[in-house]
């Protein structure tokens, strides 16, 4: 039997050991289940989802608590991610009987539309960062149409995702969601399983090619959300504090840890000694430990492999020339963490400037005007997301015009009404993740021509 280990980044300690799955056996239960799942009236199917959602909210606590054991990030934290992750469930179980194709308007005595069929049997690849609630829309998206799903949670955080599977399984025929569980050589072999029409991928750049490379090769639908590194630019005439206070949301909010973390600082010069000022400050002021404690603002890197790579970029960037201002060092003592960290002087081809840091950086560069900035912003292959702080609104028009980005945050580091969907640009991903495009995703378009009969 192999197993796999799920360790606490805080004590180092292992949280648990769990048995790894069987692919085939997985995917062969999510076949068989498939033809009937998909014949399940959409109502039908909505209400069961809902259920499963009933069944989460029964346990809220456990789910946080489960998922900062495992992932370290606040407890209150966990509690926002598992909250958010049910409501995706119960916004796709009102979507999911409203999804539908379009009548077509054919020639006179026939009838011509078109119908959204599932694919039928989904792998989700899913990441550590926030486990429960990218999960819940994930497989909540999948079930409402009509698809069944193996859903694998990276291996270093399947334990929350492992009870969100339970709970919904309570609520839904045997085979429509399972577990996989197991580290990235299971993953790969789910992902390039014949068996399986349908993949979505929420990590790594370099996962997401093979990803899209073994569904090319039989035709299978990849959904990707890759890397990011996110720009924020900072422009004239915007009060230094307040900039200061969005960038170190969008720099330290999990320690870094979010897909659509601010990465680049582009900082207009009239404001940018003022501004750097100001962050230093929130950066050394925050309270790093624990998650558990009701204290902690920012808990620790998912594990020590994580660090050593934040860790390396800010030091290459160092070596190269910037200035670091605060933190740049692992904490010592036990668990996986690193300090909010604020670096100026960062110049373009630095590692800290081109590639995904994933950690809680702030890596500042001045400007000397919008259109500078604008063009720093876009000079990356990731096409995510961009945050821009202006009061001057032609400027926010230029940057929604401009910036090659899947989402663009004007005057706020986080934020969005529920329901949003972007497809990432680039480097970042293909397709629509979220929100009711992902419906359209998930599904394949069959068109029916209708004639009567002669006679």
């Amino acid at each position: 039997m192999t197993t796999l280990s799920v360790t606490d980044p805080v004590s180092g300690e292992t949280l648990s050991t769990l048995e790894m799955s069987d692919v085939d056996e997985l995917v062969a239960a999510a076949r068989l289940a498939s033809p009937a799942w998909a014949g399940t009236a959409a109502s039908e199917r909505a209400t069961m989802l809902r259920a499963g959602a009933q069944r989460l909210r029964q346990a809220i606590d456990e789910l946080a608590r489960l998922q900062t054991a495992e992932t370290g990030k606040p407890l209150a934290d966990s509690r926002g991610g598992v909250e958010a992750g049910i409501g995706a469930i119960e916004q796709y179980a009102e979507l999911g009987p409203l999804h539908g194709g379009r009548t077509l308007q054919g020639a006179r005595g026939a009838a011509d539309w078109m119908v959204r069929v599932p694919r039928g049997v989904a792998a989700l690849c899913l990441p550590w960062n926030d486990p429960v609630a990218i999960a819940c829309a994930q497989i909540a998206a999948n079930l409402v149409v009509g698809n069944t799903v193996v859903c694998k949670p990276s291996e270093k955080t399947p334990l929350a995702t492992a009870e969100v599977v339970r709970l919904l399984g309570e609520a839904l025929p045997a085979g429509v969601v399972q577990l996989a569980v197991g580290d990235g050589s299971l993953g790969a072999a789910l992902v390039a399983h014949p068996e399986v029409d349908v993949v979505v991928h929420v990590g790594s750049r370099r996962t997401g090619r093979e990803v899209a490379q073994a569904c090319a090769a039989r035709g299978a639908k990849a959904i990707l959300e890759l890397g990011g590194k996110d720009p924020m630019i900072v422009d004239a005439g915007v009060d230094p504090a307040w900039a200061a206070e969005q960038a170190a949301l969008g720099c330290f909010a999990n320690a870094g840890q979010i897909c659509t973390s601010v990465e680049r600082l582009y900082v207009h010069r009239d404001l940018a000694d003022a501004f750097v000022d100001e962050l230093v400050v929130r950066a050394k002021a925050m309270k790093v430990g624990p998650g558990a404690d009701p204290a902690t603002e920012m808990g620790p890197m998912i594990d020590d492999g994580q660090r050593a790579s934040v860790d390396a970029h800010v030091r290459q960037a160092v070596e190269a020339g910037a200035e670091l201002r605060c933190g740049g060092a692992p904490l010592e003592g036990p668990g996986s963490f690193y300090p909010p960290t604020v670096l100026t002087g960062v110049t373009p081809g630095m590692v800290v400037t081109e590639e995904e840091t994933f950690g809680p950086v702030a890596a500042v560069q001045v400007v000397d005007s919008f259109s500078e900035a604008l063009a720093l912003a876009d000079a990356t292959p990731y096409g995510l997301a961009a945050v821009v702080l202006t009061a001057d609104m032609a400027h926010a028009q230029r940057a929604i015009d401009e910036l090659a980005v899947g989402t663009i945050k004007v005057n706020a580091a986080f934020g969005g009404a529920p329901g949003g969907a972007a497809s990432p640009h680039g480097a970042s991903g293909e397709g629509f993740g979220y929100g009711p495009e992902l419906l359209d995703e998930l599904t394949r378009t069959r068109v029916v021509h209708l004639e009567a009969p002669p006679g």
